[in-house]
């Protein structure tokens, strides 16, 4: 279940090009040595020597990823990175089924509503974090519009967590009719 947390944008910026350009410099270093290695050990003197130096970058790219994955993902300077990335995942799940949630809003199911609630704060979390202001106008109007909706059916307005339950609900709704 992921949650919608209070971040500083700036902090946020900071942190995610820091650890952007750190596995960048990994990225790189790992696809010279490789390349170098395998040309090194490998390659003919004076030949074409360049499938070889696609698979060093290839191998790096490779062991960069891994490295990701398994070792930097749970670091605390990964923090700002692995919550953005958690963050567009979950506005991508609900985006995925967002027939069904309009859908489930018009016929006022209140998982739909939820879910709509959660889409509207954190795409306004998500174009804060990155400095995007365009199309916050509409998302404001649409948001408030559908804030009033939910408070009319008495439904709590703050919906800072994604319930994958929600998701579920909303797509057997649809379905049914």
């Amino acid at each position: 279940m992921f949650e919608i947390k209070p971040f500083d944008p700036a902090t946020y910026r900071q942190q995610t090009r820091r650890s952007t350009l750190f596995i960048a410099l990994i990225f790189l270093s790992l696809a010279m040595v490789l390349s170098s290695a395998a040309v090194l050990l490998f390659g003919q003197p004076g030949g074409d020597n360049f499938w070889l130096n696609v698979a060093g970058v290839a191998a790096g790219l490779a062991l960069s990823i891994g490295l990701m994955r398994v070792r930097f993902w749970s670091q605390p300077w990964m923090a700002a990175a692995v919550y953005g990335w958690q963050l567009k995942r979950s506005l991508m799940s609900v985006t995925n089924v967002m027939h069904h949630v309009t859908a489930g809003v018009q016929a006022r199911d209140p998982a739909a509503m939820k879910l709509l609630r959660f889409y509207h704060q954190g795409i306004h979390q998500m174009h804060q974090l990155d400095a995007n202001s365009s199309g916050q106008d509409q998302l404001v109007r649409e948001a408030d519009q559908h804030k009033e909706a939910m408070q009319a059916m008495g439904l709590d307005t703050d919906q800072p967590r994604l319930d994958p339950q929600w998701i579920e609900t909303v797509k057997k709704i649809a379905v049914a009719r």
